[in-house]
Protein backbone atom coordinates (compact mmCIF):
# COMPACT_ATOMS: atom_id res chain seq x y z
CA UNK A 1 0.00 0.00 0.00
CA UNK A 2 3.36 2.49 1.21
CA UNK A 3 3.98 1.85 -2.55
CA UNK A 4 1.28 2.65 -4.37
CA UNK A 5 1.21 6.18 -2.22
CA UNK A 6 4.69 6.69 -3.30
CA UNK A 7 3.80 6.20 -6.87
CA UNK A 8 0.96 8.52 -6.76
CA UNK A 9 3.50 11.43 -4.81
CA UNK A 10 5.84 10.95 -7.76
CA UNK A 11 3.16 11.42 -10.70
CA UNK A 12 1.88 14.15 -8.76
CA UNK A 13 5.62 15.31 -8.89
CA UNK A 14 6.39 15.02 -12.41
CA UNK A 15 3.31 16.48 -13.50
CA UNK A 16 3.46 19.58 -11.84
CA UNK A 17 7.43 19.56 -12.79
CA UNK A 18 6.66 19.18 -16.59
CA UNK A 19 3.85 21.72 -16.13
CA UNK A 20 6.45 24.73 -15.30
CA UNK A 21 9.35 23.65 -17.18
CA UNK A 22 10.60 25.42 -20.27
CA UNK A 23 9.09 24.39 -23.43
CA UNK A 24 11.88 22.23 -25.63
CA UNK A 25 13.01 23.79 -28.42
CA UNK A 26 11.29 26.96 -27.33
CA UNK A 27 13.81 30.28 -27.14
CA UNK A 28 13.11 32.38 -23.84
CA UNK A 29 13.19 36.11 -24.34
CA UNK A 30 12.97 39.10 -21.68
CA UNK A 31 11.02 42.00 -22.40
CA UNK A 32 14.46 43.65 -22.70
CA UNK A 33 15.45 41.40 -25.35
CA UNK A 34 12.30 41.93 -26.98
CA UNK A 35 12.77 45.66 -27.07
CA UNK A 36 16.01 45.49 -29.18
CA UNK A 37 13.79 43.19 -32.07
CA UNK A 38 10.46 44.66 -32.33
CA UNK A 39 11.51 46.42 -35.53
CA UNK A 40 12.24 43.01 -37.35
CA UNK A 41 9.55 42.46 -39.25
CA UNK A 42 10.70 39.03 -40.31
CA UNK A 43 8.86 37.86 -37.37
CA UNK A 44 4.89 37.45 -36.09
CA UNK A 45 4.40 38.76 -33.09
CA UNK A 46 1.27 37.21 -30.84
CA UNK A 47 -0.29 38.41 -27.86
CA UNK A 48 -2.37 35.55 -26.43
CA UNK A 49 -4.80 37.25 -23.75
CA UNK A 50 -7.99 38.21 -23.99
CA UNK A 51 -9.41 41.02 -26.51
CA UNK A 52 -10.34 42.95 -23.31
CA UNK A 53 -6.51 42.39 -21.60
CA UNK A 54 -4.98 43.49 -24.97
CA UNK A 55 -7.46 46.42 -25.93
CA UNK A 56 -6.46 47.74 -22.22
CA UNK A 57 -2.36 47.70 -22.57
CA UNK A 58 -0.52 46.11 -25.77
CA UNK A 59 3.22 46.27 -27.79
CA UNK A 60 2.05 47.84 -31.26
CA UNK A 61 3.29 45.12 -33.65
CA UNK A 62 1.33 42.26 -31.67
CA UNK A 63 -1.77 40.78 -33.16
CA UNK A 64 -4.47 39.81 -30.31
CA UNK A 65 -5.18 35.63 -31.15
CA UNK A 66 -6.49 35.08 -27.62
CA UNK A 67 -5.12 30.99 -26.00
CA UNK A 68 -8.63 29.72 -26.77
CA UNK A 69 -8.36 30.58 -30.14
CA UNK A 70 -4.85 29.57 -31.23
CA UNK A 71 -5.38 25.92 -32.31
CA UNK A 72 -8.16 27.21 -35.06
CA UNK A 73 -5.76 30.06 -35.58
CA UNK A 74 -2.45 28.30 -36.49
CA UNK A 75 -3.60 28.46 -40.28
CA UNK A 76 -3.31 32.43 -40.13
CA UNK A 77 0.66 32.43 -38.86
CA UNK A 78 3.21 31.57 -41.00
CA UNK A 79 5.09 28.34 -40.65
CA UNK A 80 7.99 29.82 -42.28
CA UNK A 81 9.05 33.21 -39.64
CA UNK A 82 9.99 33.05 -35.74
CA UNK A 83 6.18 33.25 -33.62
CA UNK A 84 7.20 35.48 -30.78
CA UNK A 85 4.67 34.99 -27.98
CA UNK A 86 3.37 37.01 -25.19
CA UNK A 87 0.82 36.91 -23.23
CA UNK A 88 0.00 38.81 -19.11
CA UNK A 89 2.72 36.63 -17.31
CA UNK A 90 4.24 34.19 -19.06
CA UNK A 91 2.01 31.17 -18.37
CA UNK A 92 -0.36 31.28 -21.57
CA UNK A 93 2.08 32.25 -23.62
CA UNK A 94 4.61 29.30 -22.28
CA UNK A 95 1.16 27.25 -23.49
CA UNK A 96 0.35 29.07 -26.67
CA UNK A 97 4.19 28.03 -27.55
CA UNK A 98 3.83 24.15 -26.75
CA UNK A 99 0.72 24.27 -28.92
CA UNK A 100 2.74 26.04 -31.97
CA UNK A 101 5.26 23.28 -31.39
CA UNK A 102 2.58 20.56 -32.02
CA UNK A 103 1.26 21.83 -34.81
CA UNK A 104 5.00 22.68 -36.42
CA UNK A 105 6.20 25.61 -36.33
CA UNK A 106 10.04 25.32 -35.53
CA UNK A 107 11.04 29.27 -34.82
CA UNK A 108 8.73 29.87 -31.62
CA UNK A 109 9.57 32.40 -28.99
CA UNK A 110 8.91 32.99 -25.48
CA UNK A 111 8.28 36.18 -23.21
CA UNK A 112 9.31 35.27 -20.32
CA UNK A 113 7.40 37.65 -17.44
CA UNK A 114 5.17 38.65 -20.47
CA UNK A 115 3.01 42.17 -20.32
CA UNK A 116 3.74 42.23 -16.15
CA UNK A 117 7.55 42.90 -17.15
CA UNK A 118 7.00 45.01 -19.89
CA UNK A 119 7.85 48.87 -18.57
Amino acid sequence: MEYVNYLFLALIAFFLIQRFLPVKGVKQITTSDLKNQLNDKSKQYIDVRTPAEFRGNNIRGFKNIPLHQLAQKVNELSKEKEVVVICQSGMRSSKASKLLKKHGFKLVTNVKGGMSAWS
